[in-house]
């Protein structure tokens, strides 16, 4: 926080976070760095588009997602901005089937069933992972589905395959449940992107508090990749997965997290999961990426 920056004059400030189970409302507190001198008010999302519509509704202040829900917000010209990047893995993401089935590679799932959640990386990572056996949606039978939803659907067998990310993965397939067909590790960029609410941007005391906890979330993700052991024993509980599953997990992550001010080569990655979503006509019109972009808050990251 800049030195000239006095508590008080942000005692009057609240943020309203939105948060990953096991993310931002976890780890700050375990790191020691939730001594804000705002208040904070968190809410817990499991997908990263309906944070965009959360800040679209005015609804939530701050949140992350990955380039996918980006597309989704420019072509719909929701109110959002996008303030900040983070680099992290692109591990934990992929297609699963069950255990017993017999499908081998993606040429086995024509015409059968795949669940993927709606404008999320599973969205778009299944898109490619079609392509490149020559097959598209049209295929196979889409079904979009929520998180919860989807489990559901592979664990009774009324999906033949699902498109998904996070812990879900390492559970079903540590419990014997299900294997992976395909990983999204060499598809995904890595680049996540920090949402913020442009009503209220134009606030000098909401731009000094959001930089500040965006600089104290950027440094949570660094003490904690040099402490995997303790993030792992810290989110266990909290996210009711195996402490050894998620430790197991933590240590296979490609790239660590890191916060920092957004560049132009972000904007350009981002414009390449527009058009793959404008070829398959999910996007009607290209939309101008770089109107959501915004330096408000760049001079304050220490990215």
């Amino acid at each position: 926080m800049p030195r000239s920056l006095h508590a008080e004059e942000l005692s009057s400030v609240t943020l309203r976070v939105a948060s990953f189970r096991g993310m931002d409302s976890t780890l700050l507190p375990a790191t020691g760095l939730a001594d804000f001198p705002y208040k904070v008010e968190f809410s817990e999302f499991n997908s990263g588009n309906l944070i965009a519509q959360a800040i679209n509704a005015d609804a939530v202040d701050l949140g992350e997602w990955s380039e996918i829900p980006l597309a989704f917000i420019a072509a719909s010209g929701a109110r959002v901005k996008v303030v900040a990047a983070v680099d992290g893995p692109t591990t934990n993401q992929a297609v699963i089937v069950p255990a017993n089935s017999p499908a081998r590679s993606f040429v086995d799932l024509k015409n059968r069933k795949i669940g993927y959640i709606r404008s999320t990386t599973a969205h778009y990572f299944l898109i490619r992972m079609l392509a490149k056996v020559g097959l598209t949606l049209a295929d196979i039978t889409p079904v979009p589905l929520g998180m919860s939803q989807g489990l559901a659907a592979l664990k009774s067998g009324s999906i033949d395959a699902w498109a998904t990310y996070g812990y879900v993965i390492p559970m079903l397939v540590g419990d014997g449940a299900a294997r992976i067909l395909e990983s999204a590790e060499n598809i995904l960029s890595g680049h996540y992107f920090i949402g913020a609410n442009p009503v209220r941007l134009p606030d000098p005391a909401f731009r000094l508090a959001a930089a500040d906890y965006l600089n104290r979330l950027g440094k949570a993700y660094a003490l904690l990749t040099q402490n995997k052991e303790k993030w792992a024993k810290v989110i266990s509980p909290v996210i009711q997965i195996p402490e050894d599953i998620v430790l197991s997990d933590l240590k296979a992550q490609n790239h660590p997290y890191h916060m920092r001010p957004w560049t132009e080569t972000d904007i350009q990655s981002a414009q390449a999961v527009v058009d793959t979503f404008i070829e398959q006509r999910i996007i009607v019109t290209r939309p101008d990426l770089k109107s959501v972009f915004s330096n408000d808050l760049a001079p304050l990251l220490k990215g």
